[in-house]
Parts: C-alpha cells; sequence; structure tokens
C-alpha cells in the first residue's frame, strides 16, 4: 500500500493498502452526495488524516440505525453493489460500507438511495481505524472482504490489506461465532489469506481441508458465498480464467 497523497502524508505512520484518497464526482455522483450524505453518510470524528477516525470515537449502532439488529461490516465496499444487494436481500440486518475512495462512497450512497434501504450506512475511513477503534469490541455479526487489491507484483505484496495485524482488529470486533468472510481472483493472494487467518489463532476455518489437492495439500477454500452478489468485475476475471476464491472463517 501506498502512502496517501497530499497533506495527509506526513501523518502516515504505517503502509496503508490504498495508493489515493480522492477523485473528481461526475454531476451525477456529486448528485447524489448532495442528496443522501446527510441521512447515509456517517460524519465521523477524524484525527490527523482525512480519513482516520478519532481513538475515541465509537459507533452507536442502534443510535445509528435506529434499532437493535445483526451488524454486517463491508470493508473496502468499492461502488457497493455487495452490500446494496446484502442490504436489500436481508432487511432484518444492518450494514455499514466502508471506502476511502470518494466515488465510490458517492456510487453507494446513489444506490442505497435509489432504493430507498434504510438498513444501511457509508464511512469514508481507513478500515484499520475502524476495525481497531471505531466499531465496540463484539458488536459484528460479519466482516467482509471482497476483492481487495491484491498488489500483485513482488515489491507491492507487503501493501496487501490482509495480514496478521488485520486478522487481529477483525476478531476483536466480531461477536461470538462471528464471521470473517473473504473472496479473491488472485490464487497467491487467497493461500495468504487463509494462511492469515488460519494462523493467528483467532479464527477457525469452516471448510478446512476443502478443495485440497496436490499443489496445496491444506485446502480450505468455501463454497461462493451465495450472499455475494457476482459484479462485472468477478465476470471479467473468470472470462479470462481467474477463479474465485471463497474463505469463511469463524471467531475461534
Amino acid at each position: 500500500m501506498a502512502a496517501a497523497e497530499g497533506p495527509e502524508q506526513p501523518f502516515r505512520r504505517r503502509t496503508v493498502s490504498f495508493s489515493r484518497l480522492d477523485g473528481r464526482l461526475n454531476a451525477r455522483h456529486q448528485g447524489a452526495w448532495d442528496r443522501y450524505a446527510d441521512e447515509l453518510l456517517l460524519d465521523v470524528p477524524r484525527a490527523e488524516a482525512r480519513t482516520s477516525v478519532d481513538p475515541a470515537y465509537r459507533l452507536d449502532a442502534p443510535a445509528v440505525f435506529g434499532r437493535t439488529a445483526p451488524l454486517v461490516v463491508e470493508v473496502g465496499s468499492g461502488a457497493g453493489d455487495a452490500v446494496v444487494h446484502a442490504a436489500a436481500a436481508r432487511p432484518e440486518a444492518d450494514f455499514l460500507a466502508v471506502e476511502v475512495y470518494r466515488p465510490g462512497v458517492a456510487q453507494t450512497l446513489a444506490k442505497v438511495g435509489a432504493q430507498g434501504l434504510a438498513n444501511v450506512r457509508v464511512v469514508q475511513a481507513d478500515a484499520v481505524d475502524v476495525l481497531g477503534t471505531m466499531l465496540p469490541r463484539g458488536s459484528v455479526e460479519q466482516v467482509w472482504v471482497f476483492f481487495p487489491d491484491p498488489w500483485h507484483k513482488s515489491r507491492h505484496v507487503k501493501r496487501r490489506l490482509v495480514t496478521p495485524a488485520l486478522a487481529g482488529l477483525v476478531a476483536g470486533c466480531l461477536a461470538p461465532q462471528g464471521l470473517w468472510r473473504l473472496a479473491t481472483d488472485w490464487a497467491d493472494y487467497a493461500v495468504q489469506m487463509r494462511d492469515v487467518a488460519e494462523g493467528t489463532g483467532h479464527f477457525t476455518n469452516r471448510y478446512a481441508g476443502r478443495l485440497a489437492s496436490a499443489q496445496d495439500p491444506r485446502g480450505g477454500f468455501a463454497p461462493r458465498f451465495e450472499g455475494r452478489v457476482m459484479t462485472r468485475f468477478e465476470r471479467k476475471g473468470l472470462a479470462v480464467g481467474r477463479p474465485v476464491f471463497d474463505l469463511c472463517l469463524e471467531l475461534a
């Protein structure tokens, strides 16, 4: 992960998983931002960086959503396809979309607003801050990390999001028997994700040994998560021969 651009960079003391923060919004997305941000975008207090969260801030989900319900958090929600699809399919649950890129946030706001979904909120913030301090311990039913940037060049592997440190943060915010779901279409990243999650001691792989082979005798990859909508991005990967790997880890 490259350090963030602009005036934020001096405040970054660690490698992050994103290489830029903002992009220009077209008129449609700016319109969605203006129309829906007050209702759907969390106005969290910041620390030093623009995507930071004040370490003293804690999300009060019942106050934000107006009810007590299972909470699902998607890290790196992109344009919002997965979280919007899931929120429509599970009206009994609440969803928090975590995204750093302004255009992705705007697209998510547009989709949530167009469908009139009351069970989605969006936060433009670094996932490490969200998972590490903003979410109270044991408050989350599931954490999703779908198709994070693979940083496939060898010199960039250190910038990948899924690390032992992140696994510890995920474990801290999950409720008992909570789930960490991941997906990627890069085989080596899938193996790294599995090894990270299994190696921390925080998680049990629900599909340990599944899809074991001579090339990968450990296996451990889950069936495709039906709650994850098939996106154009995933179809493009499948079309060029990149299989998708799912993982489903339960808090031990």
